[in-house]
């Protein structure tokens, strides 16, 4: 009978770290690269459907009028109420410039090691949801109040700091791409993420963040009420997408064979 020794266990035990570091490194690598990747391909897709200018500025009249006639809240007077408050467009061009990005980014790191169920839904709905904005951006190039000079907004952070944009046409950024909100639709997703995966009554306290993200992108001029409306419309669908991970499906769909297991009636394996 072979006896193990206290040096085989710690070998065994080493070599089991050391599998554990290696693949924790390599999904590491996979989800970085997965992320990089849609994020430059968005990117370059964005400005590539860029350069559309006049049609971005008839389109914002129109989105304006069918606003009006719709009935939805005026996002002039929304910040015409904003400015009475003292600080509190510059508190909103700073939310905008600082906390998107970084609350997104640190979802998905905490989802990594913490919850890695709900990080492959999170991360399948944020790339849903970026890739549908790509298609929209490009079929209905649209200009932000920010930049149309006849519905009497202004552009908060030129005005007072913080912009996070350049000059028009300077930059990869396309900003006659405001439909749909991004800014919105990642906060939605945010929230849905975070109490997914929390069981204390505090998790609904994030639900703060797409009300004020909402609030945020309409007082500083970045976005139209139907520029989130559109997003959160997209964001349900991206969500159901990523709940029945469709990508998965069609990789299963397309390495089973044509008529399934001969074994079985229905052609399930």
């Amino acid at each position: 009978m072979t006896q193990v020794t206290v040096d085989d266990t710690a070998l065994v035990t080493a070599i089991a770290r050391a599998q554990r570091i290696r693949r924790a490194t390599l999904r590491l690598g996979r989800e970085a690269a997965i992320i990089s990747t849609g994020w430059i391909v968005y990117t370059l897709g964005r400005y590539l459907a860029g350069g559309r200018e006049e049609l971005a500025l008839e389109n914002a009249r129109r989105l304006w009028d069918w606003e009006r006639s719709l009935g939805l809240p005026d996002e002039a007077v929304m910040q015409e109420w904003a400015m009475r408050v003292p600080h509190l467009i510059e508190a909103a061009n700073a939310y905008y410039a600082s906390v998107h990005f970084p609350l997104t980014i640190a979802t998905l790191g905490w989802l990594f090691i913490c919850r890695p169920a709900q990080y492959s839904r999170f991360r399948r709905s944020l790339l849903w949801l970026t890739s549908a904005a790509l298609v929209v951006h490009s079929l209905f190039p649209l200009a932000p109040p920010r930049l149309v000079r006849w519905d009497g907004m202004t552009d908060t952070a030129t005005a007072l700091g913080m912009s996070v944009y350049g000059p028009v046409g300077t930059g990869i950024a396309n900003q006659f791409a405001a439909m749909p909100s991004l800014h919105f639709g990642w906060s939605l997703l945010v929230a849905v993420a975070i109490t997914r995966s929390l069981r204390s009554k505090w998790r609904l306290v994030i639900w703060v963040h797409p009300v004020v993200t909402f609030l945020v992108v309409v007082v500083t001029a970045n976005h139209y009420v139907l520029d989130c409306a559109v997003a959160g419309s997209l964001a349900v669908v991206a969500l159901r997408l990523a709940d029945v991970d469709v990508l998965a499906h069609l990789r299963r769909s397309a390495s089973s064979p044509l008529l399934g297991d001969p074994a079985s009636p229905d052609g399930v394996t």
